[in-house]
């Protein structure tokens, strides 16, 4: 473990331990809510998100879009999402009845304008597809 640890390059120059957890928390918590509130926005997005408490992680679906597909249009545009199958979690997908939902991820160092940028590429994604 501490190998594994040790080849990992801190980008962001801050050190984590050095940072009290509840303004990390409390920076999340914020992108995390201004994304969900512009994709609640796109017509065919339907947000997946469970739970009273919600991270950084935000889950998501197009309706009539390939979730891979949409990734990897994201990821020509410079934005990075992951995927996750009914494979990964089987139990409470199989049980919603999902196949496979994008996953976007902020953190403290992502800016309210990178929010923003994500949020207007997804709406530009799905108008595309409406057309």
């Amino acid at each position: 473990s501490r190998r594994r640890h040790a080849r990992k390059r801190n980008v962001t120059g801050v050190q984590p331990c050095a940072l009290p957890i509840w303004p990390i928390r409390r920076r999340v918590s914020l992108l995390a809510d201004d994304l969900r509130a512009r994709l609640a926005e796109i017509p065919g997005l339907r947000l997946r998100d469970l739970g009273i408490a919600r991270c950084g992680i935000v889950s998501f679906e197009v309706a009539g879009r390939d979730a891979p597909a949409m990734r990897v249009a994201l990821a020509r545009e410079g934005i990075n999402i992951e995927t996750s199958s009914a494979a990964a979690t089987r139990l409470d997908m199989t049980a919603r009845g999902l196949d496979c939902l994008l996953r976007a991820s902020v953190h403290y160092y992502n800016t309210e304008d990178e929010v923003a940028r994500f949020g207007d590429a997804v709406a530009t994604l799905c108008a595309e597809d409406a057309r």
